[in-house]
């Protein structure tokens, strides 16, 4: 017990540093590599509450795909640093403004917040009606049971969001020679290839 407890306040505070420091690091390659500490971090959160499929999810998803396709971007990108740090003063009482209101929320949250007595035994008791499935099982139950038409009808709304994403973004340029599949299957020989009698001594 003393050594789960020890491992979530390290983990924790790691995770709370690493999302402090990606919104206060000035290279955003830096941001990028914290960002996928706390990715870690908050994957062994879960681990010790025992959602070893969350876990690896988001390891597998955020950490092998979306932390690193940002980093890659973040490097690719010609970033002029000098012309980032000209608007901060522009913008500083708009961003003061909006961080005061989200200070407010949280204490009127957090002021308001009350945790039941049982809450810590009851996120760790399984639950009576599926038995003694696993937490993957019973994840994979629920969702393709009781809620498949909404996941479905996510799977759908991601589709649409990622053709209209590639329509948005691509530009047809005329200088560019493109293939023809038409043409190519439709080229006859005489087209193609041209018989010229080269008499000897000359070029063509």
């Amino acid at each position: 017990m003393i050594v789960t407890t020890v491992a979530f306040y390290l983990f924790a505070a790691i995770t709370v540093a690493s999302g402090f420091m990606v919104i206060s690091a000035k290279n955003p390659v830096h941001s990028v590599l914290f960002l996928i500490l706390a990715f870690f971090n908050a994957a062994a959160l879960f681990l010790l509450l025992g959602a070893e499929f969350v876990a690896l999810i988001l390891v597998i998803v955020y950490v092998g795909a979306v932390a690193v396709l940002f980093l890659f971007v973040v490097m690719m990108l010609d970033i002029d640093f000098s012309e980032l740090r000209e608007g901060f003063l522009q913008y500083l009482p708009v961003g003061a403004l909006v961080g005061l209101i989200l200070l407010v929320e949280l204490a009127l949250v957090f002021g308001g917040w009350v945790i039941a007595p049982g809450a810590a035994h009851a996120g760790a008791e399984p639950v009576a009606a599926f038995g003694a499935l696993s937490n993957t099982r019973m994840i994979g139950f629920v969702l393709y049971t009781k809620y498949v038409y909404l996941f479905q009808a996510a799977g759908m709304i991601l589709l649409v969001a990622m053709i209209g994403a590639i329509v948005l973004t691509l530009r047809h340029r005329q200088d560019i020679k493109r293939q023809v599949i038409a043409n190519q299957v439709g080229r006859r020989r005489e087209d193609a290839v041209e018989m010229k009698n080269v008499e000897p001594g000359q070029g063509i």
